[in-house]
């Protein structure tokens, strides 16, 4: 587990013990021995009881047993006991409910470790978090006490059902129905596809957030409602009903990878369900799920990323071919390391950039995150708004940007096998068909990409650049700050390189709404290249802070020369992100306003090769 970087982020880059006290924790509550007894245990757990779970996953899958009864791969159910047990669900959420009431941060930081050592069992934990902070934010206090005390105990489990076979991200499609009944529940009618883990045998009930239309509600989105809807119903007292409440499993999916979590079909008859919030609101309740399973998303990207740079790593130190191009460099055998060689160089390194930049990337929203959540406690409106609003700017960064970038460091990691990384007995092919669904789910890139740039830099607009000028004089302002204060030549050459992409950023989205507004096919040819463009500026962001960190520390005198040797490779590798990764820019700006016509002008009958 990458302990030694996580503390480096929390402890030296991102101030983390410093952030909880503003928050109102205090050393006993929140301080540095509790954070680093939670990586800690976090990290044994995962490497001892969840990491031997992924190649079982894989291999075994799941199975459909009937409507009401599925199995999960040997060992996943023993290992969710103990994390149970361990308390380990309610880490951040509210102690009223039973949870430990610790920041929502430090429960992102446990999923990265769970998600590397085994990302579909994570899946299992990852959807109750969202299901419960979900309830929490919108639902009534009366649903809230039906279903929070065993979603954060683990007690239970929780789904999210948008997905139908006629609507994928065009949720204005949606068909599943909710009729009003006498004593103010719901009767729940439909059928929701591609749901992850909506039936195991991990709990005894599992808990469905379901998008639903109330008849007579307004057309698209806007008439759609969100309804908790449990396999076995809820008795006011607490009790599980002993009949399912009209929910049931039709078939498992067959897919390229992510074998450990069931992918269902549901069927809901005249189920049970309690309203979440208002009617008509339920997209805008639901989207506190879907950013925090965007978020999770992204996280997949950066396990996939250490997890194939950790394997190649490994790799390339102990399989041999060919000699170094400056001499031999192991007399005592046959051939050099693989890691000796310049291309073999480049690709771990741009594994290990995307892994520990992407880290750097989510860690700084989660704090952004925390800072949201106490303010809505504290009833401080304004700064809840603020905090939203800069987590919502970064939020299709992060997913979209992260989960291609680990697909691609996946995709590294078999090329750095040679033909051993296609073999499935090697594992580093099963962690490429596990997280190239981390790319279309919750949201595909393009859609991603289209949210980002259409409502977020244009939302006011094609001609207001209030929220792109902001965002980027915020990265100039630093790159300044670190330019002045900067303790070397790199870090100031590199800020200045920074601030003059950053002043680029916004020179490039005006071109776009320029283009955008000459045709608006352009903000679909361009959306894709914008968010990746976008996510090059904001790694490298990363990299210069870590840098300007590890550039300080190395003045010290009393350094091990391990710390010395940490510091330094973080050095090197943010000199190999602005002199390798952040040039991709300069591909993305020329293609994200090429001529439209190049993409829309071909006829659709000259896309058939049989003429």
């Amino acid at each position: 587990a990458p302990v030694s970087d996580i503390s480096f982020l929390l402890d030296e880059v991102l101030q983390y013990p410093r952030h909880c006290s503003l928050l109102g924790y205090t050393p006993t509550t929140c301080g540095p021995d509790i954070i680093s007894a939670v990586i800690q245990e976090s990290a044994r757990f995962a490497e001892h009881e969840i990491a031997p779970l992924s190649a079982v996953a894989d291999q075994e899958g799941c199975t459909y047993v009937g409507p009401n009864e599925v199995k999960t791969p040997t060992g996943f159910k023993e290992a969710y006991k103990k994390y149970v047990e361990g308390g380990w669900v309610g880490l951040s959420f509210p102690t009223i409910y039973g949870g430990q009431g610790l920041p929502n941060s430090l429960s992102l930081l446990q999923a990265e470790l769970l998600g590397t050592a085994c990302q579909p069992w994570t899946s299992y934990t990852s959807l109750s978090k969202g299901a419960a902070r979900t309830l929490l934010t919108h639902a009534s206090e009366s649903v809230q006490e039906l279903f929070l005390p065993n979603l954060i105990s683990g007690a239970w489990t929780g789904t999210m059902c948008l997905t139908e076979s006629q609507c994928g991200s065009d949720l204005n499609q949606v068909r599943t129905r909710a009729d009003l009944q006498e004593d103010g529940c719901y009767s729940i009618n439909g059928t929701k596809i591609f749901i992850s883990c909506a039936e195991h045998d991990l709990t005894d009930n599992i808990v469905h957030l379901v998008l639903a239309r109330i008849p007579g509600g307004p057309s698209g989105t806007k008439g759609l409602s969100l309804f908790v809807v449990p396999k076995f119903d809820v008795k006011y007292n607490g009790q599980m009903s002993s009949t399912v409440n009209g929910v049931s499993i039709s078939r498992l999916e067959d897919k390229m990878g992510y074998h450990g979590t069931p992918t269902c079909e549901v069927i809901f008859e005249n189920a049970r369900g309690y309203l979440v919030g208002t009617e008509h609101s339920g997209m805008a309740n639901m989207f506190t799920f879907m950013n925090t399973a965007r978020i999770g998303s992204a996280m997949q990207g950066v396990n996939a990323a250490e997890k194939s740079y950790q394997n190649a790593l490994d790799y390339s130190k102990s399989r041999r071919a060919f000699r170094s191009a400056t001499g031999v460099k192991s007399p005592d055998h046959e051939a050099d390391m693989l890691i000796v060689h310049p291309d073999i160089r480049k690709m771990l390194l741009t594994q290990k950039a995307f892994s520990e930049g992407g880290r750097a990337m989510i860690y700084s929203c989660a704090l952004i995150g925390d800072k949201m959540i106490c303010a809505l406690d504290r009833g401080e409106v304004d700064s809840m708004t603020k905090y939203d609003a800069e987590l919502g700017f970064l939020t299709p960064i992060l997913k979209g940007f992260l989960t291609e970038r680990g697909i691609e460091a996946a995709n590294i990691g078999i090329q750095i096998y040679g033909g051993h990384g296609y073999i499935r007995g090697n594992k580093q092919e099963q962690i490429l068909r596990d997280v190239r669904i981390s790319a279309i789910w919750e949201g595909t890139t393009g859609i991603q990409a289209l949210d980002f740039l259409r409502r977020k830099v244009f939302g006011k607009g094609l001609k207001n650049f209030e929220a792109i000028d902001a965002h980027c004089n915020s990265i100039r302002a630093s790159a300044r700050e670190l330019s002045i204060a900067g303790c070397s030549g790199s870090v100031r050459n590199h800020s200045d390189i920074l601030g003059r992409k950053a002043e680029e950023w916004a020179e490039v989205t005006r071109r776009v709404s320029h283009a955008v507004r000459s045709d608006p096919n352009s903000l679909g040819a361009s959306s894709v290249d914008y968010l990746m463009y976008a996510g090059y500026i904001t790694l490298a962001q990363q990299w210069l802070e870590m840098e300007a960190v590890a550039t300080a520390a190395l003045l010290r005198n009393d350094l091990p020369s391990t710390s010395r040797s940490f510091y330094e490779s973080k050095i090197l590798v943010s000199k190999f992100v602005f002199s390798n990764i952040l040039p991709r820019t300069e591909h993305l700006k020329v293609s994200m306003v090429a001529p439209v016509d190049h993409v829309m002008g071909l006829d659709i009958g000259h896309f058939s090769s049989d003429y």
